[in-house]
């Protein structure tokens, strides 16, 4: 189960939510000298977007904040692709591992 969470915040206008420190991960990505926090997971999202799906690219916002995890915008088809990018990070450690190394790799600041 994913703590991700897609709403309509008014009509047409949507927010792709995770409350920070709610992952099966959390331990991990500690573990891996991160804080599972609002920025880290904009900068997963980020590093993903990027790296797997390019085509999302300024299909939506970040918004993040210390406890939460915000994308907003008007495209749901473009958040829902987001949600199924970050869901396995945040319930497969091996998979948030991997997301870890690959920002080490290239470089890329998380930004916790």
């Amino acid at each position: 189960m994913t703590a991700l969470k897609l709403i309509e915040t008014s009509p047409g206008k949507y927010s792709l939510l995770l409350n920070a420190g709610t992952t099966g991960v959390d331990d991990v990505i500690e573990g891996l000298g991160h804080e599972p926090n609002g920025y880290f997971w904009a900068g997963v999202a980020r590093l993903l977007v990027s790296t797997e799906a390019p085509a999302l690219d300024g299909r939506f916002s970040y918004d993040p904040e210390a406890g939460m995890f915000c994308a907003y915008g008007t495209d749901r088809a473009a958040l829902e692709a987001l949600s199924k990018l970050l869901a396995p990070v945040t319930t497969d450690a091996d998979q948030a591992r991997k997301v870890v190394e690959l920002a080490n790799a290239k470089g890329v600041e998380l930004d916790d």
